[in-house]
């Protein structure tokens, strides 16, 4: 197998990741509900990005994850802080890439796709306790405001992709495309 920076396979990958990062950057406009510190129930566009991670490996699912966190920037996602900035956007974004960790197993995607996205709440539940703590109610404690703010917007698209991810035709469609992708 030829690495994937080389010919055929480098813009394969690059064009597949390019929709991805596309239709991901579009369904996070799609918003069910907003937070009023940032965050939102979007339409699976966390699922674009593992996507990525899962069909072509880490390097290319980071690295498309990355490239959404700068697009959603160019777009407006508001930032308060150099440091929460990198959190909340390029780390965020940029472990949603890692969808392929668990291989190609049964359901390998929906445990990728959940870990992902628990990760993905790990930076921006940092974020949130160090740099949107002052948003907390008077006497409630930082890190537990940070955790049920965050896992307000994370855990509810999680649950809603899992579950679309997990009907027999989603998934077919997916390996499908997947089958097509492949190097």
């Amino acid at each position: 197998m030829r690495k994937v920076t080389e010919g055929r396979n480098f813009v394969k990958v690059l064009t597949y990741s390019g929709i991805c990062v596309a239709l991901s950057a579009v369904l996070a406009s799609v918003k069910l509900f907003n937070l009023p510190q940032g965050g939102s129930v979007t339409a699976c566009s966390m699922l674009f990005i593992v996507l990525v991670g899962y069909w072509f490996g880490a390097r290319a699912g980071v690295t498309a994850g990355v490239v959404l966190s700068l697009i959603r920037l160019a777009m407006g996602d508001p930032f308060y802080h150099p440091v929460e900035l990198i959190l909340d956007y390029p780390l965020a974004f940029g472990v949603l890439g890692f969808g392929g960790m668990f291989g190609r197993a049964k359901f390998s995607l929906q445990l990728g796709y959940a870990v992902c996205a628990l990760l993905r709440f790990v930076c921006s539940f940092v974020a949130g306790f160090v740099f949107f703590g002052s948003y907390a109610p008077a006497g409630q404690n930082v890190f537990v405001y940070s955790a049920l703010y965050n896992l307000s917007y994370i855990l509810p698209e999680m649950i809603i992709t899992l579950i679309i991810i997990s009907l027999p035709p989603v998934r077919a469609v997916i390996e499908r495309i997947g089958a097509d992708a492949a190097l």
